[in-house]
């Protein structure tokens, strides 16, 4: 069914395709397919839940989902044909030209993708299931949502860790692989194959980005310091090595967020954005692969004076709330910095065609709220007001240091070439790094979600701008430097950009180290065999138990269980637990204080709480496990003695509960 999966994502990607080839003719082909990809995917999160609205998450709705992208995709084809029957042969893809392109890209999109695939519940050789250090917490809640969706097949779905609640958080990015496991794919492949998907389009989303905006020359450099830059943490990282011993320095690559990008004690918190975002963090994931190329529509549209580049901006945008909030906020953001930059360039100077490039920008905005509206008044808000998000905080996240000093470690050279690459950059690139700074602003003064920390998910936004501001004003140093041309000076250029380039990278480099090693990896050491050094998500019991649980329980069926956040109920069988993790209910700002107080009744006092609680909650089998008996003062015996086993292995026990 690997197969099938596929191929069905291949007609989305191939719909996307001609979109962007309609919607960007005169692009170059890799630029415009880069953009296409980012369509088809759009695509492929939505037009499943659009037709699950109104079938229930079922192969039907798949199945409608797919004749709608075919749909698109042949009546693309055919507008293709008409239009450019009789124009001169289109400019053809080359190698040779987009080699600078494959060059940056495709080493970023090799690591991206070897960190999905030893992170995402890898299967080890005793059967149990492994994840790599990033992935062990929000991954399990992902998957919950994956197999939940898939097996309940309700939609808009319910919280399967607290059933009953209607998920407000965008879930898109999770439907997305229920799609796959409900066409008969494995709940590994199906969450991996548009993590796969989506790694390639944000990696070329933020190439072409740049090029856009810098110029070829400029792209490589600004690309890799978004995704591998980092701030001056190595030198606290080499200080502890020093401190304990130089034999310290390989466990410090292998405990538990000991690197140096993700140490909150000592004030670092600016993580890399692929071992920390985008291989853990699926909304950020698929939002950034929107996001990237929404940016670059608006560059050309709003400073590069394309406005017919509005209209798929206004779609593309609108799209974003189920995917990604934060995204779409971003964006938000940005575009109302250049919108109010144009009106006031329009005060200054008044254009009939300005206002006409004004009215064509509010009509991508009314696309855009046309769209979203309804995704956020039904979803988002509705949380958001329920859970208290919104409310303001100065600093973000630091708790440590000054607030000058924190951004200068954290963010390293960026930050602090980030006034003299301003004061030395084109207009144009003043102008978009505005929208960035407003971005800046906004999060470091408001709070939109229960964990302050979260708030980077707007940051990165003006990271990524203030990396390509950066990256102009190093190009603009390294030629100013090499412009004697004699030996020395060309010496000193070539030092001075080492040092640049250890200090930009150093960090990130030794984080995305210290990452592939926390999963099951390919090692060297004694001859070449995969260690596997992964945190174990469930161990072989658990594995066991739920193959029995998707084999003999309905589907509907309701657990009672420990609220453990790597919780095999929730995670491998799409069925529904009585109360999950608090690390995940709190930020998503649920109440879930009664139901984990009536669980702890249940199992501890269970001749009165555990018919109350099943009564209340739905449930019908309790699980006994080390999770269980290590959370709670378990009564095994009343559980052995007055409820009917119907599974038992290794450390797991479950009895069905009947009614009386």
């Amino acid at each position: 069914m690997e197969l099938v999966s596929i191929v069905y994502a291949a007609v989305f990607a191939l719909a996307g395709l001609a979109a962007a080839r309609l919607l960007l003719p005169e692009t170059r082909p890799l630029k415009r397919a880069a953009a296409g990809l980012s369509f088809g995917l759009a695509l492929l999160m939505w037009l499943p839940a659009l037709a699950a609205f109104c079938m229930g998450f079922t192969v039907a709705a798949q199945l409608a989902a797919l004749a709608a992208a075919a749909a698109l995709l042949f009546a693309a084809a055919l507008l293709i044909r008409r239009r450019e029957a009789g124009l001169p042969r289109r400019e053809r893809f080359s190698l040779r030209g987009e080699a600078r392109c494959l060059v940056s890209c495709l080493p970023l999109i090799v690591l991206i993708w070897v960190l999905m695939l030893n992170h995402v519940i890898t299967p080890a050789s005793d059967g149990s299931l492994h994840s790599g250090q990033s992935t062990y917490g929000d991954m399990c809640m992902h998957l919950g949502f994956i197999s939940s969706i898939s097996v309940q097949r309700a939609f808009p779905p319910e919280y399967s860790i607290l059933p009953g609640v209607e998920v407000g958080y965008p879930f898109l990015c999770d439907s997305v692989s229920s799609t796959f496991l409900t066409l008969g794919a494995g709940l590994r492949f199906a969450a991996l194959l548009p993590m796969l998907y989506a790694g390639a389009a944000v990696v070329f989303g933020a190439y072409f980005l740049f090029e856009t905006w810098l110029g070829r020359r400029a792209a490589p450099l600004a690309t890799y310091m978004f995704f591998i830059g980092g701030g001056f943490g190595f030198a606290y990282f080499f200080d502890l090595a020093k401190a304990a011993g130089a034999d310290s320095l390989y466990e410090l690559m292998h405990g538990f967020y000991q690197t140096p990008t993700n140490q909150s004690e000592l004030g670092l918190r600016w993580v890399n954005p692929i071992a920390d975002m985008l291989v853990p963090q699926r909304a950020t994931l698929f939002g950034w692969a929107l996001l990237f190329p929404a940016l670059t529509l608006l560059y050309r549209a709003a400073i590069g004076r394309e406005s017919r580049l509005f209209y798929p901006l206004g779609v593309l945008a609108g799209l974003m709330p189920m995917v990604h909030t934060h995204s779409f906020l971003a964006l938000g953001l940005v575009s109302l910095f250049l919108l109010a930059a144009e009106c006031a360039g329009a005060l200054r100077s008044p254009d009939p065609g300005r206002r006409g490039h004004i009215l064509r920008f509010l009509a991508y905005g009314l696309i855009a709220a046309a769209l979203a509206a309804p995704q956020l008044f039904a979803f988002t808000f509705r949380q958001a007001g329920e859970g208290g998000f919104l409310r303001l905080h100065f600093n973000w996240a630091n708790v440590t240091d000054s607030w000058l000093w924190f951004y200068v470690k954290n963010w390293g050279l960026v930050f602090i070439l980030l006034v003299p690459a301003f004061l030395a950059a084109r207009r144009e690139s003043r102008l978009f790094f505005g929208g960035g700074a407003l971005v800046w602003a906004v999060a470091e003064f408001v709070v939109f979600q229960p964990n302050d920390y979260d708030n980077n998910k707007l940051l990165f936004v003006t990271w990524l701008l203030a990396c390509g501001l950066a990256a102009e004003y190093l190009l603009g140093a390294w030629d100013r430097l090499r412009a004697g041309g004699d030996r020395p000076q060309r010496l000193s250029a070539g030092a001075a950009a080492v040092i640049f380039c250890l200090a930009l990278f150093t960090s990130g480099a030794m984080t995305l180290a210290r990452e592939y090693v926390s999963g099951d990896h390919l090692s060297l050491r004694g001859g070449a065999h995969i260690e596997e050094s992964g945190y174990q998500v469930a161990s072989a019991d658990h594995v066991a138990m739920a193959e029995w649980i998707c084999a003999n329980t309905p589907e509907d069926a309701v657990f009672l269980t420990a609220p453990n956040h790597n919780n095999s109920v929730a995670i491998l069988t799409g069925r529904s637990i009585v109360c999950g993790s608090p690390s995940f209910l709190y930020y998503h700002g649920l109440d879930y204080a009664g139901r984990q107080e009536d669980v702890r009744l249940a199992y501890e006092q269970p001749e009165t709480g555990l018919m109350s609680a099943a009564a209340a909650y739905g449930a019908d089998y309790v699980l006994i496990s080390s999770y269980e008996l290590g959370e709670f003062d378990v009564d095994s015996a009343w559980f052995a003695e007055n409820l009917r086993e119907v599974y038992s292995g290794g450390e797991c026990t479950l009895y069905e509960i009947a009614e009386n």
